[in-house]
Order: structure tokens, then C-alpha cells, then sequence
């Protein structure tokens, strides 16, 4: 006798129907995630940071945390729309890039027509909503702050080491939403928020940039100068932060802070100088890695410092 064959058995339609079902939860929790990466959450709670640090200091004492609420719900939209412009632009060159080549785009998770649409939608409602909700100022210096990063800074960086500098207007704008936000006048203090925000990214960026230097180049994104010219990226990186501590003593002086800010902003200024300073003199994986670290402790702790001793002069 002959053994018969097995039979395979299918599964049945309600089977089939309760096994996609279940599946269902898990998709769309993989999609959500890669939509949150369209977002770039990290830079987005950092632009949130900010954005609350200039209507605290713009509001003078009278907080309204609705108005508040309002702006930062606006401005996240818009946030994560500039994210997702940014990776719609560079998703052929993320997929050259090892940092960047598991974004939803290069990797084929989500299409270039809804990542464009994402973009569109959460930008155009963010900026709608901040003129509905708070005010005209808010609302263009968001649309203004979108433009800039997506349609100037992004498609600069395959043509020219500039980008930085184009791509810092919007990194430093933020604080001035915030500060709108809170209906004060865009005074001269609105634009020393401006200019620290400005000059601080320099180094910061340009250590980035060097660390990933090969990966730029080989992506084609020229984010540094000529590499014919060297330590010029470490004297540019020192430059900044050289100019970047009378500019952050400015805010003491017209009034933002006090004397325990002044004393935080001259020595973390002239911590973040000499960090600069060494990576010019020895411009080496080490002593970029060292800047970008300076750069990620002076921030915040300029900021919280301004905004604390800002309190404080107003009690």
C-alpha cells in the first residue's frame, strides 16, 4: 500500500480573518513609528524648549498657560511637517548615509506621496492653528521658520558648505516664537534670544559635520568647507563661540537676567570657547566629540539659567 500524501489543511475564512485582525494592532503601531521618525520628536522637544523659554522671558510675569499650550501645539505641528519635508528632500541621500539609511523613506516602510502630504498637512494646520489660536506674529514667523529650513537649508546642502549658515536662521528662531507668542514686541531682547541661538549652533554643527564627514561626502551634501583648507573648520568653530559670549552677556544687560546669569554665561562661554579652541588645534574625533558635548551642556544650561534668574528679578 501506497502512503497517502498529507493534506494541508487551509485556514478558514473566520480563522484567516481573526489572525489579520490581530496583526492589525501591530502594523499600525509599526506605521505610527515611522511617523514619529518623520517627526524627528528629539529636535521637536528641543524647538519645545525653547519656544517656552522665549514666552516665558517674553510674558514678563503673566503667564497664560493656555496661550502657551496653544503655541506649542501649533508650532509642533509645524515641527514635525519641517521633519518630514527635510526627509522627503534627502531621501536619496539618506540611503547613502549609515546614520540616516533605516529613515521610513530609504528603507521603503512609507512612500515619498504620503511623507510629502504628512509634511503639507501637519505644516499648513500648525501655522493655521497659531493664527486662529494666538496670534499673526506666531503664526508667519512659523510659516517663515518652515520656508527657511525646508525649501532653503535642505536643498542647500548639496551645493554649498553656506547651508550652516541659512539653516541656523530657522535653528534660532524658536525662542521668538515663543517670545510672539507671549504678545511682546519684537524688541532688541527678542533678537539677543536670536543671536545666542544663532551663534551657538555653529560649533555645534560644524563638530557634527566633521565627525560625519565621510558620510557627507559620499551622500554628496557639502557640509563643510574645502578640505584642501585645513583646521578652518576648527578656527570657524572657535570664531563663533569666541563672539557668541558677549552676545549672551547682552542679555544681561538689557535686562533679561541678572548677575547669576551673567557670571553662568561668562563661564560656560568661555568653557565652550576653549572647547572650540582645542578642536582647532587638534581637530580629531576626540576633540569634536569633546565640542559637540560642550555644545549640548551650554544650551540648556544658559537657558534655564536666563529663565530662572528672570523669575527671580520679577518677584
Amino acid at each position: 500500500m501506497s502512503a497517502e500524501a498529507p493534506v494541508r489543511s487551509r485556514p478558514l475564512p473566520d480563522q484567516a480573518v481573526r489572525e489579520w485582525s490581530h496583526s492589525l494592532p501591530a502594523m499600525a503601531l509599526a506605521r505610527g513609528s515611522d511617523y514619529l521618525i518623520l517627526a524627528r520628536p528629539r529636535i521637536a522637544v528641543m524647538v519645545l524648549i525653547t519656544v517656552t523659554v522665549g514666552y516665558a522671558l517674553g510674558c514678563g510675569g503673566a503667564w497664560n498657560s493656555m496661550q502657551l499650550i496653544h503655541a506649542l501645539f501649533g508650532i509642533a505641528l509645524a515641527a514635525a511637517g519641517s521633519g518630514a519635508f527635510n526627509q522627503f528632500l534627502e531621501r536619496r541621500t539618506d540611503a547613502r548615509m549609515t546614520r540616516t539609511a533605516d529613515r521610513p523613506l530609504p528603507a521603503g516602510r512609507l512612500l515619498p506621496g504620503e511623507v510629502l502630504a504628512f509634511g503639507l498637512v501637519t505644516s499648513a494646520a500648525g501655522v493655521l492653528y497659531l493664527l486662529l489660536t494666538v496670534n499673526a506674529a506666531t503664526g508667519l514667523l512659523t510659516l517663515l521658520t518652515v520656508s527657511l529650513y525646508a525649501l532653503a537649508y535642505t536643498p542647500l546642502k548639496r551645493w554649498t558648505s553656506l547651508c550652516t549658515a541659512v539653516g541656523a536662521v530657522p535653528g534660532a528662531l524658536p525662542p521668538v516664537l515663543g517670545w510672539a507668542a507671549s504678545g511682546a514686541a519684537l524688541d532688541v531682547r527678542a533678537f539677543v534670544l536670536f543671536g545666542v541661538l544663532f551663534l551657538w549652533q555653529f560649533p555645534h554643527f560644524l563638530a557634527i559635520a566633521w565627525l560625519y564627514r565621510d558620510q557627507y561626502a559620499s551622500a554628496g551634501l557639502r557640509m563643510l568647507p574645502s578640505p584642501q583648507r585645513p583646521r578652518v573648520v576648527g578656527l570657524m568653530a572657535t570664531g563663533y563661540a569666541a563672539v557668541l559670549l558677549p552676545v549672551s552677556i547682552m542679555a544681561a544687560e538689557f535686562g533679561l537676567a541678572g548677575n547669576l546669569y551673567l557670571v553662568t554665561a561668562i563661564v560656560l562661554g568661555a568653557a565652550y570657547t576653549l572647547a572650540a579652541l582645542r578642536f582647532a588645534l587638534h581637530e580629531s574625533s576626540p576633540a569634536a566629540r569633546s565640542l559637540l558635548y560642550s555644545s549640548l551642556i551650554y544650551l540648556p544650561t544658559l537657558l534655564l539659567t536666563m529663565t530662572f534668574d528672570n523669575w527671580r528679578l520679577l518677584q
